[in-house]
């Protein structure tokens, strides 16, 4: 809870910016040619706004808005590495099965992985905004009840999940990637180390997955298998994800403290 005591800009907001700027900067320059057909499909001497992707900008702005809120290079430098590895590794199980796919058929494309890092700061905001004002109902109600109802909720929402994941990754059982997906996925959920903070996660992820599949396949820029547009399992997979990064940040903070007894890594249990 300590970062919820941090100004909402500090130093390293500034830092976490600039660095997001930049990454923008360097994916248009180097994959010049997809930002040129992105924007020839804007009439720049007409009404322009009716052709600007106002749920793209949306999205960037309130991510930008997001990441730099209380940011804290010390936590969030890991979410940033934990995110790039753990993007790089479901961008491969995804298109190297064929369950998604991209518009420039890269299996996968490594312009898209830098987005999984900035999603996952901002994913951390929203999981620590959720977790601070459910405390704050917890303490001016009934503290013993949370307990028992974030247990329930986490095994109403996880169970379901794992069964939408069998339905949904079914073609693929001939894929060695799936089966690892599938038993990393059926570990985590039933390890739970905080049923709060797991089900908060998983909403924060989903929530923000939503918006950004919906961008994705309505684009055109990727495309599942089924052909929704979003497909359910897509939106709640990003809420496993998050929770996946959360609990590998736990991991590295255990194994830290054990070797160096250091830096913090992201806990908010």
């Amino acid at each position: 809870m300590e970062n919820q005591k941090r100004p909402l800009w500090t130093r390293d907001s500034s830092v976490l910016l600039g660095g997001f700027f930049v990454t923008i900067i360097l994916i248009v320059y180097i994959w010049r040619p997809l930002a040129e057909e992105a924007l020839s499909y804007v009439d720049w001497s007409g009404p322009w706004w009716l052709y600007m992707d106002w749920l793209l900008l949306g999205i960037f702005f309130f991510m930008s808005i997001a990441i730099v809120a209380r940011a804290n290079l010390k936590v969030d430098l890991p979410i940033v590495f934990i995110g790039l590895c753990g993007g790089l590794a479901i961008e491969s199980w995804g298109t190297q099965t064929n369950l998604w796919h991209y518009y420039t058929a890269e299996r996968p494309p490594l312009w898209i992985i830098p987005a999984w890092p900035i999603a996952s700061l901002s994913i951390d905001r929203i999981a620590r905004v959720l977790n601070s004002t459910v405390e704050q109902v917890c303490k001016r109600f009934n503290p013993t009840i949370p307990r028992s109802l974030f247990s329930a909720l986490y095994w109403l929402t996880f169970i379901p999940f794992l069964f939408l994941t069998l339905v949904f990754v079914f073609p693929t059982f001939d894929k060695a990637y799936t089966w690892l997906s599938l038993t990393l996925c059926v570990l985590l959920v039933f390890t739970p180390t905080d049923y709060r903070f797991a089900f908060l996660t998983f909403i924060a992820g989903a929530g923000l997955g939503y918006f950004l599949e919906l961008w994705g396949t309505t684009r055109e820029c990727w495309t599942y298998y089924t052909l929704q547009k979003p497909p359910l399992f897509a939106v709640l997979a990003h809420g496993m994800a998050a929770v996946a990064f959360w609990r590998t940040g736990l991991l590295m903070n255990f194994f830290w403290g054990r070797i160096k007894g250091g830096i913090r890594l992201p806990s908010l249990s």
